[in-house]
């Protein structure tokens, strides 16, 4: 391959993964904050404006580990070059686009995992079945894990032995400890670690002892952040159990949006891990930037319709249920991204509104509604790998590429 056709290629490329990087900032992204803007309070801009803040600041920060599955761990003995990283990233925009224009609901996570199955099957690799079988486990487990904790926190909601100057302050709680532990590039680590967390990072500045497998300074430093979550959104709630609420579901739209923006840039980014890595020998922050920009983009132009339109649905599910499909999904992304799963929000959040819905007596959704749904999740990942596989062959033979 000549100079020059290499660099349009990497160029073709990087376009294809701003593109998709677009996509996702525009649609994936902005559920988070529909909630909020349902409720009064956020309006509808300023809640684009912090998507596309938060998203690229997540996907700067949290989105390495999904990237590098999705780019190098999906299939064994091949690296993906840069027409099969485009072929991929073609065929899982084709599918987002559908998604939009269509009102199907197409999961970019199985769109883009079934992609570059595909192309790196038609590259001759080998199937990654222990990767399959822990990215299938987990998207498997899902809906379960998803539903009951929606289910648990809308009953601890709806509970009149709760009140909600005690419930909404104890959500709080468990998340701001969650935040103390989310995993983040900027975080300062010892040799060897490569990303660290902010209890771990105070831990360190104060050495205390580990007792069976615990650092009891990290615990401290988590029980510490937890605290201060409750008592703040404690004295909201005081204040005004409306007020209180409404700033819970901001703080909430915000961390489940930064973790929106780390678990989906690696979609985007994970088709050209080799080719900006090894091939160009670029920082893998350079790849992260790139999706962030198209992160960043797509949220400022195209969430705006989307949350207008969202934000309308979570106010007929009422701001109780809202918070509980938005706390199981900051928990799950937390995890997936920890482990390096790219997973899909529609996926967590449907299921969050199912089992926030069935607290109340009903879930809400339709049997055949959550059959569709399913099936075509399922349809997608099937046929995402067999266009992938043929794409590649077929701009391979076009253009000459062996």
């Amino acid at each position: 391959m000549t100079g020059v056709a290499f660099w349009s290629l990497v160029g073709l490329a990087s376009l294809t993964s701003l593109v998709t990087a677009w996509a996702l900032g525009a649609n994936s992204n902005s559920p988070p904050f529909a909630p909020a803007i349902g409720a009064n309070a956020i309006s509808t801009m300023r809640a684009a404006f912090l998507i596309g803040i938060l998203a690229a600041l997540g996907a700067l920060t949290q989105g390495g580990a999904i990237s590098e599955t999705v780019g190098a761990g999906l299939i064994d003995g091949v690296q993906i070059t840069s027409l099969a990283a485009t072929a991929g990233l073609l065929t899982a925009s084709a599918f987002m686009a559908f998604g939009v224009y269509s009102g199907y609901p197409v999961p970019a996570a199985f769109a883009t995992t079934g992609a570059m199955v595909g192309v790196g099957l038609s590259l001759d690799g080998d199937p990654a079945m222990a990767t399959y079988w822990r990215i299938g486990t987990f998207w498997l487990l899902v809906p379960p894990v998803s539903g009951g904790l929606a289910y648990l926190t809308a009953t601890i909601l709806r509970r009149d032995d709760i009140p909600e100057t005690v419930g909404v302050p104890l959500l709080a709680a468990i998340v701001g400890g969650i935040v103390a532990n989310v995993q983040l590039g900027v975080v300062p680590t010892p040799p060897g670690v490569q990303q660290g967390s902010i209890a771990g990072f105070l831990a360190r500045q104060v050495p205390t002892p580990i007792v069976g497998g615990l650092d009891l300074g990290v615990v401290g430093f988590t029980l510490v952040f937890a605290a201060v979550s409750f008592q703040w959104i404690r004295r909201r709630t005081l204040a005004s159990v409306d007020r209180g609420i409404k700033t819970f579901l901001v703080v909430l739209g915000s961390v489940v949006a930064f973790s929106s923006g780390g678990s989906q840039v690696g979609l985007a980014t994970g088709p050209l891990e080799n080719l900006y890595g090894a091939q160009l020998e670029l920082p893998g922050i350079v790849l992260l930037g790139l999706g962030a920009a198209g992160i960043l983009g797509g949220a400022w132009m195209g969430a705006p319709r989307l949350l207008q339109a969202t934000s309308r649905e979570y106010a007929q599910l009422g701001v109780r249920r809202s918070i509980a499909a938005l706390v199981p999904g900051f928990i799950i992304a937390q995890t997936a991204i920890a482990l390096g799963i790219p997973i899909s929000f529609n996926n967590i959040i449907i299921s969050g509104v199912i089992g926030g819905g069935l607290a109340g007596g009903s879930a809400g959704v339709s049997r055949r509604k959550i059959g569709v749904t399913l099936a075509f999740w399922v349809i997608t990942l099937v046929t995402s790998i067999g266009i992938g596989f043929g794409l590649y062959r077929l701009l391979a033979t076009v253009l000459g590429v062996t």
